[in-house]
């Protein structure tokens, strides 16, 4: 058997680190899960790098940007949500026969910057 560890493996530093966030968290010694999550989202995450910088280096310079785009998008904003929130509130009140003018909410919350 070799010593070489895969290379998606967490530096042994990385794993206590996820430890103490563990139980910084949540007291109770049940770290299993947690663990298995943080090690995954890193190996993932390390692995998408790998393939951004084989991209790069083959010489596909917007690909590699468009790859990480797909695979670990932007949660939606504040504004976004809201938005998404007041269409499903004035839906509602329509199906209920409760409709209302909404506009106004929703110029106002266009109006925001997408921070």
């Amino acid at each position: 058997m070799t010593n070489r560890q895969h290379p998606t493996t967490p530096p042994p530093e990385l794993v206590n680190q996820w430890l103490k966030e563990r139980l910084l968290l949540d007291p109770l010694p049940f770290a299993h899960h947690y663990l298995a999550t943080r090690a995954a989202q890193w190996g993932a995450d390390v692995e998408l790098e790998a393939c951004c910088e084989w991209l790069k280096l083959e010489g596909h310079e917007h690909e590699h940007a468009e790859l990480r785009e797909a695979r670990r998008p932007k949660p939606p904003s504040l504004k976004e949500q809201a938005l998404l929130q007041l269409d499903t509130l004035n839906a509602d009140l329509a199906m209920h026969g409760r409709g209302c003018y909404l506009s106004q909410i929703r110029r106002a919350l266009e109006a925001l910057g997408d921070d």
